[in-house]
């Protein structure tokens, strides 16, 4: 176990929970001074005492210790980078950028758009996230909530959740669009 992984796990749950080190170490029941060194990645935890730490944040135990990262996943190989494709697999390929993809936050996607195409015939929504879309290559088209936007190469749209859209190609070689989405902030 990496005691400044866990240590940096357990600092970023105490401030998200806007406690002090004093309040926290009096809320789960330890010393100030070993919260302190759990945090610095000074200390060795025993099990009763990460049992505490994880019920006095209220995550399940596991949660201090999926920060462990495998850093041979934080690196996407062009070659071995997987393809998300449209229900008809014709006019819609998604590159997947992000290495570990579901482990990111931020998710990044390549799309190619085909000739006179359209990412779907109606609109996407989504409730969860924001998107921001750069053209990289070709001009296109951008439908939010109806109304039609013209972008060319290099523009950037930024869609907030629920923001019903989809992109068009009205040209007849294939676009590039760089997709970012994020969790929406609440």
């Amino acid at each position: 176990m990496n005691n400044l992984r866990l240590g940096q796990t357990v600092l970023h749950y105490r401030k998200k929970n806007g406690m002090t080190i004093r309040e926290f170490a009096d809320y789960a029941g330890i010393s100030t001074s070993l919260i302190s060194q759990i945090e610095r990645g000074q200390a060795n935890p025993s099990l009763s005492v990460l049992e505490l730490i994880a019920k006095a944040l209220n995550v399940p135990l596991f949660t201090l210790f999926i920060n462990e990262i495998n850093t041979d996943s934080l690196i996407s190989r062009k070659h071995d980078r997987k393809k998300v494709y449209r229900e008809d697999r014709h006019h819609v390929v998604y590159d997947v950028l992000t290495p570990d993809f579901m482990k990111a936050h931020i998710k990044l996607l390549l799309m190619d758009l085909h000739a006179n195409a359209s990412t779907t015939e109606s609109y996407y929504s989504h409730d969860d996230q924001e998107e921001i879309a750069v053209i990289m290559k070709g001009p296109a088209y951008v439908e939010l909530e109806g109304t039609e936007y013209f972008l060319d190469e290099g523009d950037v749209v930024r869609i907030p959740p629920n923001v019903r859209h989809r992109f068009l190609n009205k040209s007849d070689e294939p676009i590039h669009i760089l997709f970012v989405l994020t969790p929406a902030l609440v």
